[in-house]
């Protein structure tokens, strides 16, 4: 167990690299590694285009540049925290392999198509090497997937802006609002209903009512929980939203619903920006328009959810911590602090970074957060074994997750219903 000095020293060497990246991309943009062509690439990996485009001389470059970056902040944060070796270079570069392997994965424009993210072909490359040849113990000082996962959830803040929650007006803001608490509340009953343990049934209830991956490994962080748990809440979101994100539009079609109130039901209850953005352009553009207002303005609630549950977490003495009622010191010292850089952050570029900065940094920070997330989950797949995440609880948790998304999906069309009819 690391000591609290040690967890606050993390979360605070995470939000200063995150600040790092951010000024850095936002001052001396020009100066900072370019992303490999892959990102955005419309082409199949398997195509003589995207071949020739993936393995030319400049992207090469282009990656070898970013891997030096990643590198020098990545050993300075664990020198930091004193818990790295000169073999962490040599590990780090072959998990920077692996994340890059799981990033041109998801490329694949029929991946692409089925809006499968990233983090599940990252954490199962890692599943796969830990399960068949095992994890070599020259790659462990590398594996650090709470430290990265703590910087990408700093970065995350810049794309997680307060302008959207104005988009969504009212009616927009009082859905998420009675959404996020309603179902968040109704998921965690049930999980513990289940008998499924307290740090699950809180991962599981962010995942269902607020925005599914990112709401899951928010709350992981904020409640030090156990990376095999997130793992398995991770796997869940995304396999239940491939279907949903098929069937629902259909479904509004079948009901006659508006493209208003299918759109908000759709962003209310898909867990994934992707598939919500896929799923109500099926149905059509008012609909779309709609369904990523509605899924933008539940993103945002993301950090204040998250300060709520760690303080809540601390307060009542859950999880390894002592019971009774901690003073308002041992709240603070418990406090993530990566919660405060991902509020930090969001406030910055929603109020203070000009129109043209954050178009040209936007889009290479989202890609910075993609990376460090990817990184984070080959490093929790290298020390998960298949049979901690499919066979988990005897599964509870699976029937746990379908009882409470099919109550939000019942739920959420009530309340688009009655807002936007």
């Amino acid at each position: 167990m690391i000591s609290v000095s040690r967890r606050l020293n993390e979360d605070w060497t995470a939000v200063i690299i995150g600040f790092v990246i951010i000024f850095l991309a936002v001052l001396l943009f020009q100066y900072m590694p370019a992303l490999p062509m892959f990102y955005g690439s419309k082409e199949k990996w398997m195509s003589v285009d995207f071949f020739h485009g993936f393995f030319t001389s400049l992207n090469q470059v282009k990656l070898l540049y970013l891997f030096a970056f990643l590198t020098v902040i990545a050993f300075l944060g664990s020198l930091i925290l004193r818990r790295t070796t000169w073999k962490f270079i040599l590990s780090f570069w072959v998990i920077f392999s692996l994340a890059m392997a799981a990033q041109m994965i998801a490329a694949h424009t029929s991946v692409k198509s089925l809006n499968i993210e990233t983090v599940f072909f990252s954490v199962l490359i890692g599943l796969l090497i830990s399960n068949t040849v095992k994890t070599p113990g020259w790659l462990k000082p590398a594996i650090q997937s709470e430290f990265y996962i703590k910087i990408g959830l700093v970065l995350l803040g810049t794309s997680v802006l307060f302008s959207n929650i104005m988009k969504a007006g009212a009616l927009g803001l009082i859905q998420a609002l009675v959404v996020v608490t309603a179902i968040w509340y109704v998921a965690f009953w049930i999980a513990r209903r289940y008998r499924i343990d307290d740090e699950m049934s809180t991962m599981l209830a962010s995942a269902v009512s607020i925005c599914g991956v990112s709401a899951a490994i928010a709350t992981c962080g904020a409640i030090k929980g156990d990376s095999r748990k997130l793992s398995y809440v991770i796997s869940l979101v995304l396999i239940v939203a491939i279907p949903m994100m098929i069937l629902m539009p259909y479904l509004a079609k079948w009901m006659g619903l508006s493209q208003e109130v299918a759109g908000a039901w759709i962003g209310g209850t898909i867990d994934t920006t992707g598939a919500v953005v896929a799923s109500g352009t099926i149905i059509g553009e008012t609909a779309q328009k709609y369904a990523v207002i509605i899924k933008s303005a539940q993103n945002v609630l993301l950090g204040i959810a998250a300060f709520i549950i760690s303080i809540y977490w601390t307060y009542s003495g859950k999880g390894n911590q002592a019971a009774g009622k901690p003073s308002a010191r041992i709240i603070w010292e418990r406090f993530p602090k990566f919660v405060l850089g991902f509020l930090l952050a969001s406030l910055l570029f929603s109020v203070a970074i000009d129109h043209e900065a954050f178009t040209k940094a936007g889009s290479m920070l989202k890609g910075y957060q993609n990376i460090w997330f990817s990184i984070a989950f080959v490093c929790i797949g290298l020390e998960t074994k298949f049979a901690d995440i499919f066979h988990f609880e005897n599964r509870k948790p699976l029937v746990a997750f379908l009882l409470a998304q099919t109550i939000n999906i019942l739920l959420t069309l009530g309340i688009a219903y009655l807002l936007f009819h």
